[in-house]
């Protein structure tokens, strides 16, 4: 068997981190007594098999945590476990072993541009010194994978921008990761190939068992293809979880950002999250069952990451408008009222092209 071939599809072990960071804080210092604290006690736990997002604006600390995942920066304190092996412990050549099991993938491409396609995707393999002919089987099956098999020949000038990042994901693949970090990949890239190149990461996802963490400024990313997520601002995660559980709380600052409804200053307003009832009559049993009169004023309902999920913000009149509420949180459905708080303090998560 050739051990550089990808590993198929692997069993996901529920509740057990792939990547698993504790308390993590970088500190840069920038001379004459001055510092900056780039990440302030992180913790991020990615089960094996998913795609988790982190989401946040443009100096939130995501691109250093990325970093600090595969130990391109060291961090201050903290540890940063990687399939079972304490990245923070290594040095030298150990590390760099240790690195060949991340993959990453970067917002401007940083291919070789006097390399082509194919020598691009084999470079890594050059340096972990696999024999010719595997090198060339081996680029020639990812290439196929990313869709790019009669590209081998190019060279980066003469591709898209699509193409030059499936080329990045197919370098990043080379030497068969469990994990893969994705650096804003699809900033710079139009919505049409920023769906594609999204839509792949899903698919080696599920048919090679790749756990994926990503970093994205971008609402629909977080949409179309995480499990889970994180909202980070000044270092620091203000909510992380299951993205069925974010979507569901009531005072999910993720779910206010994905699912922005207006603001309506009218007496017995709620706003009600839906996930797996979303598609479920359950307004029109109020009616029936508490006899309140329900006022739709905003609302939508979208599929995230294959699953219907949504927001509805109603008015509900009626002397049994407080059973008809707890009728509401007892089918599954998220329930906040006008004068309920978000669950933490901080910034919007939204950040640029959000």
């Amino acid at each position: 068997m050739d051990p550089y071939l990808p590993p198929v599809a692997r069993h996901v072990r529920e509740r057990e981190p792939l990547i698993d960071v504790q308390n993590l804080t970088k500190v840069y210092d920038l001379g004459r007594g001055r510092t900056v604290q780039a990440l302030d006690g992180v913790d991020l736990h990615v089960p094996q098999g998913q795609v988790f997002g982190i989401l946040g604006r443009s100096g939130a600390g995501k691109s250093t945590l990325l970093r600090c995942v595969n130990l391109l920066e060291r961090p201050t304190s903290g540890s940063v476990r990687v399939d079972g092996q304490d990245m923070t412990a290594l040095r030298g050549a150990a590390l760099r072993r240790a690195r060949r099991g991340i993959g990453m993938i970067h917002q401007h491409f940083a291919l070789l541009s006097s390399r082509t396609v194919a020598g691009n995707v084999a470079f890594p393999l050059e340096v972990m010194g696999t024999p010719r002919a595997q090198r060339a089987r081996r680029v020639a099956e990812l290439l196929d994978v990313v869709g790019l098999g009669d590209r081998g020949g190019s060279y980066p000038a003469q591709l898209s921008g699509g193409q030059k990042q499936r080329v990045g994901i197919a370098r990043a693949l080379a030497a068969g990761p469990k994990v893969l970090l994705s650096d804003e990949a699809t900033s710079a890239l139009d919505p049409e190939t920023t769906g594609s190149i999204l839509d792949l990461l899903r698919r080696l996802n599920r048919e090679l068992g790749l756990t994926v963490l990503l970093i994205t400024h971008e609402m629909g990313v977080i949409k179309r293809v995480c499990d889970s997520a994180a909202v980070m601002h000044d270092g620091r995660f203000l909510e992380s979880g299951p993205l069925p559980e974010l979507l569901a709380a009531p005072d999910s600052r993720l779910a206010d950002a994905l699912f922005p409804l207006p603001t309506v200053d009218l007496p017995g307003v709620v706003t009600l999250s839906y996930a797996e009832r979303a598609t479920e009559p359950v307004l029109s049993a109020l009616t029936r069952e508490f006899d309140v009169d329900v006022n739709i004023l905003a609302g939508t309902v979208e599929t995230v990451a294959g699953a219907p999920y949504g927001r509805l913000k109603v008015q509900l009149t009626g002397e049994r408008t407080a059973e008809a509420l707890e009728y509401l949180r007892a089918r599954g459905l998220a329930v906040r009222t006008a004068g309920d708080p978000l669950a933490a303090d901080g910034a919007e998560p939204t950040g640029e092209g959000a």
